[in-house]
């Protein structure tokens, strides 16, 4: 059985409930967090139940998913509280087109089982990547904050250095700048993964900082999950601190929107490791996951 929520107040009872189960339904409760407040990707919710839902997963539009290739566009969220019976919701071709390159992303590691099933039945190839996930001092204390250590937790200690501002300016990207996110983004340079960061930029807070040149030489941004991605920094103006100020930043605007506020690193990243912990930001025991599918 597949249902459609339809309607603000089911969509904000999805996301009180899957508020109760974070930090495991990260990735879905800010998706329906950013549902409920505008849409502007247009998704939908389908459950497969209600309102005692076992499985959420929320999409695009169908009438948005036109090109078969797109897996930046083709991208399914998904909770569920029911690993053992949601193989079948999310093998229905109502709920997720297999026959369609595609990502699915989850705060759930306990998912690449099912997907693994489905993988054999459906007849796809499928690349696991997995990374660290973290979320805000900020967020942590609104949403989730058995998960702080107050006692060793110190807002005045994650600050980051100063820059040099009259080298530097905060600014936010514009859809110009996409070209340029792309360039240096680890799962873009693409045509598709552009038009992706540009739908990003026209939809969703973003900052970058202003060099002497007037065009961005680091920057951050948010995707339609309120996850803050896509950060970068030109070669040239590394290791001076700017990826930790553009971020502190970010931060600052987004907690100011009431946005959840969190964020991956690859295990390999230890640059951005370091970022993250010197600004605070809280290592979760759920991992971020994405399956990249690909029908053979």
């Amino acid at each position: 059985m597949m249902l459609q929520l339809q309607g603000a107040q089911m969509l904000q009872m999805l996301e009180t409930s899957l508020r109760k189960s974070l930090p495991s339904s990260l990735k879905v409760y800010g998706t329906v967090f950013h549902m409920n407040h505008g849409n502007p990707f247009k998704l939908k919710a389908l459950v497969d139940k209600w309102p005692d839902f076992n499985t959420v997963v929320v999409r695009p539009q169908e009438q948005d998913m036109t090109d078969d290739l797109d897996n930046y566009t083709n991208t399914y969220h998904i909770y569920s509280k029911d690993l053992k019976n949601c193989q079948e919701f999310l093998g229905s071709p109502e709920v997720i087109n297999w026959k369609q390159c595609l990502q699915i992303q989850s705060s759930q590691s306990s998912l690449n089982e099912v997907i693994q099933n489905l993988a054999a039945t459906k007849c796809f190839k499928v690349k696991h990547t997995q990374c660290i996930l973290y979320m805000t001092p900020e967020t942590v204390k609104k949403l989730a904050p058995s998960l702080l250590d107050v006692k060793t937790f110190s807002p005045n200690n994650c600050k980051p250095k100063p820059i040099n501002q009259e080298m530097f300016k905060l600014s936010s990207l514009d859809a110009s700048h996409a070209p340029l996110v792309n360039k240096f983004w680890f799962h873009g340079g693409n045509e598709r993964s552009w038009k992706f960061i540009e739908r990003c930029i026209r939809n969703f807070p973003s900052i970058c900082l202003l060099g002497p040149e007037g065009s961005p030489v680091s920057w951050s941004l948010m995707d339609q999950t309120g996850e803050t991605r896509m950060a970068g920094t030109l070669p040239e103006y590394r290791s001076q601190g700017l990826i930790s100020y553009v971020a502190y930043s970010l931060v600052q605007i987004l907690d100011k929107l009431d946005f959840p506020i969190y964020s991956h690193v690859d295990r390999k990243n230890i640059a951005m490791q370091k970022v993250s912990h010197a600004l605070c930001h809280i290592i979760l025991k759920e991992n971020w996951n994405q399956w990249n599918c690909m029908p053979l």
